[in-house]
């Protein structure tokens, strides 16, 4: 990892740049794909497949054969793992359910608030080095709590044609409705426009890479919702000589193993710490399965000197990371200080790894810097607000004027006799 000292803020920019990958030509293979699985559905996702998986599929559902065949092969301590991620992911989201809100704003005029599931769901769950069984839980979860109708799940399969059995058991213990052998830019593909088999949905969550990602911003353009633009992962900790450096060093490795254009980020206001860090990656780095590619994220990684507190805090906001970890001897001025941030971690005793897995929290966040203006999935992810109003005719009475004198203001004359028509027809039959 470079270290940098005290850089300058107009060279923040610059310094701060995510290693996103440049793939020549991303939005040509992106409307290329969808436009051939608009126009040919199935026969295009089987092209696909075979193309880009290398694998020959004449069905994409997973039966129910299937299911039970991948569930039995789950290990009984890996299923009491997931109960217990899933007990607290669920009782986190739960929580967040909100009642109908209803005001009067003014006499006789009555308005209110009311949350419905979005009814269609599409989870595009990777599939790629790891088996990321935990984002099924993520997104599943919170939509059977929603009352999604659909729950319909797409992941790449293997070179035998299955998906690993711990995504399906995940699925199946999450009340997923359907799920497809199908990844990749085609997946999203799929769930925009529905095949002779795979569902259309109104709005997709769930990570990708820089393919997925640009399709399912396509996918907006059709009339699909997505979740939030989520490219690769990324930490950022800030940590002082309050911190333990094994503890730091386990954190960034545990993000930068995702893979090769992951990124992992240290602030620190001691140079000691920074350099008892880098030591320890080399250390702990050297015994991981997945150490070649944790290597390559930490070439695109830094370290970052800071004098004050207040230094880091501005840098980090401007950097808006995707999980934010603080150990310092003040964690309080960062948590109370941090505005752009998808997830924090607060403290020697709270792992990242924690929020990816079985916290509560749910680990599908905004990346790249989106989280200055974008929110991690959760329970409202799966719903939308419908506004309502009743209005008395006591009401319009009170009203109406205002209407009608906006209405003109504006020249739309039909807005206002829209209201007009009806004071008339009020103040007749007072007379």
């Amino acid at each position: 990892m470079t270290t940098i000292k005290n850089p300058k803020q107009e060279d923040w920019l610059e310094l701060l740049k995510r290693p996103t990958q440049s793939i020549d030509n991303i939005e040509d293979t992106v409307n290329e794909i969808f436009n051939d699985v608009q126009r040919r559905g199935d026969r295009a996702i089987k092209k696909y497949t075979d193309l880009f998986d290398g694998v020959k599929l004449d069905s994409f559902q997973v039966s129910e054969a299937e299911f039970d065949k991948a569930c039995s092969k789950v290990s009984t301590d890996l299923k009491q793992a997931i109960a217990i991620a899933k007990s607290n992911i669920e009782t986190f989201h739960s929580a967040q359910k909100t009642d109908r809100v209803r005001v009067k704003t003014m006499q006789g005029v009555e308005c209110w608030q009311e949350k419905r599931p979005i009814q269609k769901v599409g989870l595009y769950i990777p599939g790629g080095t790891a088996p990321l069984l935990s984002t099924v839980l993520m997104l599943a979860v919170p939509a059977q709590i929603a009352g999604c109708q659909d729950i319909i799940l797409c992941s790449p399969p293997d070179k035998n044609g299955d998906i690993a059995n711990e995504i399906l058991y995940a699925a199946k213990s999450c009340g997923v409705s359907k799920v497809f052998k199908v990844g990749g830019i085609q997946a999203i593909a799929a769930l925009t426009f529905g095949t002779q088999t795979i569902p259309q949905v109104y709005k997709i969550f769930g990570p990708g890479n820089q393919f997925v990602t640009v399709a399912k911003q396509l996918a907006t353009k059709y009339g699909v919702a997505i979740d939030m633009p989520a490219g690769p992962s990324e930490l950022l900790v800030m940590a002082d000589d309050s911190a333990d450096a094994s503890y730091v060093a386990s954190d960034l490795l545990s993000q930068a193993e995702h893979g090769l254009d992951s990124q992992v980020v240290l602030v620190s206001t001691s140079e000691k710490l920074i350099e008892e860090v880098k030591s320890e990656i080399i250390l702990q780095r050297e015994a991981l399965p997945r150490k070649d590619i944790a290597a390559q994220a930490i070439q695109n990684s830094k370290c970052i000197y800071v004098n004050t507190n207040e230094d880091a805090l501005r840098l980090i906001n401007a950097y808006a990371p995707e999980h934010f970890i603080v150990c310092t001897n003040n964690n309080d001025f960062f948590v109370q200080g941090i505005q752009n941030a998808g997830s924090v971690f607060i403290g020697n005793f709270t792992p990242e790894s924690a929020g990816d897995y079985a916290s509560g929290t749910n680990h599908t966040l905004p990346t790249n810097g989106f989280s200055k203006a974008y929110s991690g999935v959760n329970l409202d992810s799966f719903l939308k607000s419908i506004t309502f109003q009743k209005i008395s005719e006591n009401g319009l009475l009170n009203i109406g004027n205002a209407i009608e004198t906006m209405a003109q203001a504006e020249g739309l004359q039909a807005h206002k006799n829209a209201v007009t028509i009806r004071l008339k027809d009020l103040k007749n039959n007072l007379k």
